[in-house]
């Protein structure tokens, strides 16, 4: 787990020296009007402003089929993470030492221990994340919220229940290669070519997903899954918080791409997104029977743990067509 801190270190040298020096050269730039929220001070939920009853209605007329998929991945011991993140789970018998049972009716039951990171798996990045210069989403200073027991803003405890339309994006198809190379970043060209090349348009209030392909490294070879992924880039990012998106996801560990874009900086596209725009990413997405099915628009459900104070949360979205 350590190795893909390590070679992220090593790939993005230049971009964390190019961000250092922008942040020691720009010192107003926490007070800047970047991260003010456009639905005022108060605003926690970001793009999730968005979502209406009406796009949910919309987003339901897409089921034609009533096929529902599973998005969120196996997760286990084994699952590759970045950095330091550890998981495990442990299996306990309460008040059945020496195989006993309980009352007269020999009530057996298992309880199980979570032992881990959040960002482990498949996982939505909140608001809370991901700053610049310890400035995040709507303004809120990390020194002030970001406590050892909880964010006392921007937890994912406040985000809403996500239904709407969602769309998924075959880079798999636009590129020709599976997977989808390290490196490859897909930028304002390559998703209006590969939206065009499906028949679908990008529009507000939407989910985005990425498939390439390369979440099926994740057991086969840990080493190249973690050591760089094709990805979003930082003009693809803008664009789509030019289109109003509510979240933007892929089938890889960090959705952008790595190694970095040349002169982006480290995690830049994180914070044009959560920090910036308030829009959320999902990570580790199974967006294979999707694409085997060229399910290309669908009904897209999620409905976070709501762990107050978290930072992020594990998921298993629902899509329906």
């Amino acid at each position: 787990m350590k190795q893909a801190h390590q070679t992220l270190l090593r790939s993005c040298i230049g971009a964390a020296t190019l961000a250092a020096a922008s942040l020691v050269a720009t010192p107003a730039l926490a007070q800047a009007d970047w991260c003010k929220s456009k639905w005022g001070p108060a605003d926690e939920i970001g793009a999730a402003n968005l979502l209406t009853p009406e796009m949910a209605r919309d987003a339901a007329k897409l089921v034609k089929t009533g096929k529902s998929y599973r998005l969120g991945v196996e997760t286990n011991a084994q699952t590759p993470a970045y950095a330091t993140r550890t998981w495990a789970v442990l299996i306990q018998q309460p008040g059945q030492s020496g195989g006993g049972s309980l009352g007269p009716t020999k009530t057996t039951y298992n309880d199980d221990i979570y032992m881990g990171y959040v960002a482990v798996g498949s996982q939505i990045d909140g608001l809370g994340h991901i700053g610049i210069d310890g400035v995040y989403y709507n303004c809120f200073k990390g020194a002030d919220f970001a406590q050892a027991d909880g964010l006392k803003k921007l937890g994912v405890e406040k985000l809403p229940p996500i239904v709407t339309r969602g769309v998924v994006l075959d880079m798999v198809a636009y590129t020709g290669k599976n997977p989808v190379p390290e490196g490859t970043a897909f930028n304002k060209k390559e998703i209006d070519e590969q939206s065009q090349r499906q028949g679908i348009e990008i529009r507000k209030g939407d989910v985005v997903l990425f498939h390439t392909g390369w979440q099926d490294l994740a057991m086969k070879d840990k080493k190249r899954f973690l050591g760089g992924e094709p990805g979003l880039g930082k003009e693809g990012a803008q664009y789509l918080a030019s289109k109003q998106v509510v979240a933007v996801g892929a089938d890889t560990w960090a959705l952008e791409v790595i190694p970095f874009e040349k002169g982006v900086g480290v995690f830049e596209v994180h914070q044009i997104l959560l920090a910036r725009n308030g829009i959320y990413i999902l990570e580790n997405m199974d967006t294979s029977e999707l694409v085997k099915d060229k399910a290309w628009e669908f009904m897209f459900n999620l409905g976070p743990s709501r762990i107050t104070g978290g930072v992020q949360a594990i998921i298993n979205p629902i899509a329906i067509r």
